[in-house]
């Protein structure tokens, strides 16, 4: 299952993860969801294959720890997403459309 495009309607931000919404639910460790709102990652979907950390012209993504998730341990966190040119290379690249980037969001973020 992909990233739910219209997550800013159908989810409430419930945290602040280094300087980024958080959309839920989140119910750890099985649930971690969406992280980032200009750059959004469903950390529910999210495999870990590393793609967007490797492929990103301008570093937006970092790793971060999920212990016990079923998925993966480890999720592409969107930790600059304030940087993010709209390239969407990360959107292409992702093998599970994990990740979606909307220039729209950047001024509403």
């Amino acid at each position: 299952m992909a990233i739910d495009p219209n997550f800013e309607r159908n989810r409430e931000v419930v945290e602040n993860h280094d300087g980024h919404d958080v959309w839920g639910p989140v119910d750890r460790p099985e649930t971690e969801g969406v992280h980032g709102t200009h750059v959004a990652v469903d950390f529910d979907v999210c495999i870990a294959d590393g793609a967007c950390l490797e492929d990103c012209p301008v570093d937006v993504f970092e790793w971060v720890d999920t212990p016990d998730h079923p998925e993966s341990e480890i999720k592409a966190d969107p930790a600059r997403e304030d940087a993010c040119i709209d390239c969407m290379l990360c959107v292409d690249i992702c093998p599970v459309d994990a990740i979606d980037v909307d220039a729209s969001r950047a001024d509403r973020a």
